[in-house]
Parts: structure tokens; sequence; C-alpha cells
């Protein structure tokens, strides 16, 4: 990023601008940009001053020091989920958004993580999560390409059809068409 101009080259082109020449004339003397000028004449109209802002720094965390402590007691209190929690911050007249409430919780530790309410895979043999992987699936038992859970069917027969029906390969106008399974 480039640095502000310095306030020197802002009073002599503000100086300039006093004595009644134009903001080109001006921004092609001191080979600035036209918008430099008119910016620093509104911003000493407003501030008074040609000091520039500053350019970057640390802007502090929404959920820190007292908001954070609310939400450490929230969260330890009972179920809740990453959406809850915003609308609950709202409700405090704490303004955030859904990423910054992940980002606090992720950097607490602290998690919910809901039961399992589903029954296991039927299909294939599950692993408890702190146990070893499963047993694998012996060569063979599956074609190759073909997943345990798809079954396999006919192959399309593709016939090529025109206007009236079923035609040679010389048709100009040759349309494909599926018979049998897709």
């Amino acid at each position: 990023m480039t640095r502000p101009y310095s306030e020197d080259i802002r009073e002599r082109a503000l100086a300039r601008a006093d004595a009644g020449e134009t903001v080109r004339s001006i921004a092609e003397a001191l080979q600035i940009s036209p918008s430099c000028v008119t910016k620093w004449k509104n911003l000493r109209r407003d501030t008074g001053g040609l000091a520039p802002g500053q350019i970057g720094g640390h802007k502090k965390r929404v959920l820190s020091d007292a908001n954070a402590d609310w939400l450490r007691k929230r969260i330890r209190s009972g179920p809740f989920t990453l959406r809850k929690l915003t609308q609950e911050l709202a409700a405090r007249g704490i303004k955030t958004d859904v990423r910054a409430v992940w980002t606090f919780v992720h950097a607490e530790g602290l998690s919910f993580k809901k039961k399992r309410f589903y029954q296991p895979s039927r299909i294939a043999q599950t692993s408890p999560v702190s146990g070893p992987d499963g047993k694998r699936i012996k060569a063979g038992l599956t074609s190759r390409g073909w997943f345990s859970s798809t079954r396999r069917g006919s192959r399309p027969i593709w016939r090529r059809y025109a206007a009236g029906g079923l035609v040679g390969s010389a048709s100009k106008h040759l349309h494909l068409s599926a018979i049998g399974r897709p």
C-alpha cells in the first residue's frame, strides 16, 4: 500500500486553492490526482486539519472482555448452535456474525457435540469412533467402478433415429435414443 502524501504538499495544494487556482491546474502543477485536492479541501472543511488518517492497525475483537465472559458462561450452561448464539448476542446489543462466534468457540476449545440420532449403516460394517478402522471389503465382492450401494443394470442400447424412424448412418439429422435402463 502506498504512503499518504505529506502534510507539506497538502498545505501547498490548499494554499493554491485558496488563491483561486482550479483543482486541475493544482493537480497538474504538483503532479497529484485532482481528487486528492478535492478530498483535502473536504477534510479541512470537516475536521479543520490536514493530517492523514491511520492506515492499518489492530481492531479489537467484538467478542472480548465482558462479552467473552458472558459467552463462555452461556456455552457452558447448555446446548447451543452458532446461529442461536449470534441471535442471543444481537438481543444483548452486540453486533456480530456466525463466523466470529465460530472463531471464538474454536479458539476457546469449546464445542457442543450432538448425540447420534441415527442407526449405524446396515450395508457396511461401522467402527467405533475411538476404535480401529472397520474390516476391509474383500477384493472381488464389488465390480470395478461400482459401489456396494449401487446395483448394476443393463447398459443402454443406442439407436439412431431421424424424423421418420430408424435410418442408416447417411442421414444428416440423427437423434440418439436409449433403450433400456439409463
